[in-house]
């Protein structure tokens, strides 16, 4: 679970910034035609040729958004990557370059910022985009790291989160609860590493809603079913804080009221059964939990039979008059008001 401590270190120190960055990064390669320009000069320059382009960026902070105690560094680069594309692709959009910025202690060595770079690279060739610049620097607090992704799009294929009708139904891939149920097995087992550093964890039963936690995928092949499907979502978010909060920030954008039913919340056996094994309600994961980084979409009922039955996607409620308010509605049939629950790194939540 731990970093080796006795491997080979490589000091940054006498790198020199510049240095530095090429080093990480000589092995990146250009893929768009629209990256006129990537890393080497003062600025990247890009091309688009009359498309809109749309940007996103995070901040990911150690002893906030992760912990290095279970978070292998190779892992760290590629989720940092994920977390921003997933914003692309919820504008219904096509990422195509990123920038990667990142402030180290001296507790880090050039083998450490090696590995994260080199899950960098993997998100860069698996998601089809460019690294075109960034920046490094020193930190006294740890691991720090800034990640900007930009997308292009024909303006007609936007979709915002602003356009969400009463009576569309609320469409959302994959599944939920995973990723906080992993991230409560991987704390359980640091616990107890603690206590006995010889104890390895069997994390086997575990696989799916840990690497929902440390491994997410974003989910680009949704944005190209739905164009293969000609359906073009009214509203759309990407799951990031948890279900109720996205429901949340739709139905405060398009001005609409919403009901969401708990028994069509598409959960996996993994997450049912962890839950029950952390007496934990798997609604409420579903709904409080985050960091899925699934599409939560609106669509008009006359795309229903375009989407009917497919596997990638779960109808899971409607879109209502603003005046009836967000609800969801139980399995006992009973309408409950949906709250923000979602995670807040400002309170820890």
């Amino acid at each position: 679970m731990l970093e080796n401590k006795n491997q080979e270190r490589t000091s940054i120190e006498n790198l020199g910034e510049f240095e530095l960055i090429n080093h990480l990064t000589k092995g990146f390669e250009l893929n768009h035609k629209s990256t006129v320009k990537g890393i080497g000069d003062d600025a990247a320059i890009l091309d688009h040729e009359g498309q809109k382009t749309i940007v996103s960026t995070d901040l990911l902070v150690e002893g906030v958004h992760f912990d290095l105690s279970y978070m292998p560094l190779k892992h760290l680069g590629y989720k940092s990557v994920i977390v921003n594309l997933s914003d692309i692709y919820a504008m219904n959009s096509i990422a195509t370059q990123i920038t990667v910025s990142i402030a180290v202690s001296n507790r880090f060595p050039l083998e450490a910022l090696e590995e994260f770079y080199a899950g960098v690279a993997t998100a860069c060739k698996v998601y089809g985009i460019d690294l075109i610049g960034g920046d490094t620097t020193s930190s006294n607090k740890g691991m720090l790291i800034s990640v900007t992704a930009l997308g292009v799009s024909n303006t007609e294929n936007i979709v915002y989160r602003s356009n969400a009708k009463p009576n569309d139904l609320l469409v959302v891939s994959g599944d939920l609860g995973g990723a906080y149920l992993g991230l409560q097995v991987l704390e359980r087992e640091k616990e107890v590493f603690k206590v006995n550093p010889n104890n390895q964890p069997d994390l086997d039963p575990y696989s799916y809603i840990v690497e929902r936690q440390l491994k997410p995928e974003a989910r680009k092949d949704i944005v190209e079913l739905l164009e293969k499907l000609e359906v073009r979502p009214t509203a759309m978010i990407d799951i990031s804080d948890g279900l109720s909060s996205e429901i949340l920030h739709l139905c405060k954008e398009s001005t609409v009221g919403c009901n969401l039913f708990e028994d069509k919340i598409p959960l996996d056996p993994t997450v049912i059964s962890s839950a029950e094994e952390f007496q934990m309600d798997s609604t409420m994961i579903a709904l409080s939990g985050g960091e899925d980084y699934e599409l939560l979409f609106t669509i008009g009922q006359d795309d229903f039979t375009k989407i009917k039955g497919n596997p990638n996607l779960t109808i899971i409620g409607h879109m209502t008059d603003h005046s009836e308010g967000i609800h969801l509605v139980t399995r006992a049939n009973e309408k409950i008001p949906i709250t923000a629950r979602g995670w807040n790194s400002f309170n820890g939540d």
